[in-house]
């Protein structure tokens, strides 16, 4: 197994090889020393939870509490509660009051993962409290009031919802007082390998990649990140009954109906990216019987997700024929 450098962030690790993330890692200490709110974007499953861990683990706030919630794992008639707390009668099935998130946070560091899924009404909440003004509990007669380093994440394009009306351009300025990229696994192949030689070291200590598993790890280009080759690593190791994982043990990868590689040097028309994200949505519907659940476990996004992409790319059906 190659020996890869790796670092921890509350007990994720993480490995990073390629010079584009050492330097983007570089950029995260500086980052971490200071209060300002982050905005991380990047592709779904490049990686930009270890970011913001890693945001947290070199801040001063290393030692107070660290709070991770997905915007879009949130029923929209629950967020308020979730975010923000509540009193007890605030609501049918409010027995007892309860801190939000916000007070769990406090004097640390809330995450705040896929914001451009959060309701219009909840951006004006939350641009209050990120401006410091202390807010209610719902039901609540007393202000709370909260010191929270907030870092919020995204792999949707923030500024293109804010011009087409869809997220608030205040609140958008307001998160992106530091904007941090995670570049997606094709910018980094010096990550490609040493990551999933770790994958597999979990699944199978004892296999190891052939020279021809490693050649196609190395040219597929990895439009599901690393949730991708961490599912097509398992599946490897399943598959290989010798030593070693060869090439034919890796699904998804050099198959004839997806491009080789891609990249700034050789990428082709614009919406290439597009055709290769519709393809792979096609093909896990078809691998789960039209499951949008389980499609969307196995691309590595959120249900609700799924069904934004399936709109915008007209692949939406009518409900009686899709499995819930």
């Amino acid at each position: 197994m190659t020996d890869a450098p790796r670092l921890a962030f509350l007990g994720v690790e993480a490995i990073i090889c390629s010079p584009v993330m050492q330097e983007l890692m570089d950029a995260v200490r500086r980052v971490a020393q200071t209060s300002a709110t982050v905005l991380i974007e990047g592709e779904s499953g490049s990686g930009k939870e270890i970011v913001a861990r890693a945001i947290h683990h070199f801040s001063l706030r290393c030692a107070r509490p660290w709070v991770d919630v997905s915007c879009a794992a949130l029923p929209e008639h629950l967020m308020e509660s979730e975010l923000f707390g509540h009193e007890k009668g605030a609501f049918s099935g409010a027995d007892g009051a309860k801190p939000g998130l916000f007070e769990l946070a406090d004097r640390g560091t809330l995450f705040l993962d896929e914001i451009g899924e959060l309701p219009p009404r909840m951006q004006v909440k939350l641009l209050r409290v990120l401006d410091g003004v202390p807010y209610y509990r719902l039901g609540g007669v007393r202000k709370v009031a909260v010191d929270v380093r907030v870092v919020a994440a995204t792999n949707q394009p923030l500024q293109t919802m804010v011009e087409a009306g869809a997220f608030r351009g205040d609140l958008y300025h307001r998160l992106s007082q530091i904007p941090v990229r995670v570049p997606p696994l094709r910018e980094r192949r010096e990550d490609i390998l040493p990551i999933a030689e770790y994958f597999l070291a979990q699944q199978n200590p004892s296999l190891k990649f052939s020279e021809s598993a490693k050649r196609r790890l190395y040219e597929y280009p990895w439009p599901g990140n690393v949730r991708e080759l961490r599912n097509v690593v398992a599946r490897a190791a399943v598959l290989s009954y010798g030593p070693e994982v060869e090439a034919t043990h890796l699904p998804m990868v050099g198959r004839g109906d997806v491009p080789a590689v891609h990249d700034k040097a050789n990428a082709g028309p614009e919406g290439t990216l597009d055709d290769m994200e519709r393809r792979m949505i096609e093909d896990a519907l078809a691998r789960t019987s039209g499951h949008r659940q389980r499609a969307a476990e196995h691309l590595g996004i959120s249900r609700r997700t799924l069904s934004r992409k399936l709109r915008m790319y007209a692949l939406e059906e009518p409900v009686e024929s899709w499995a819930s």
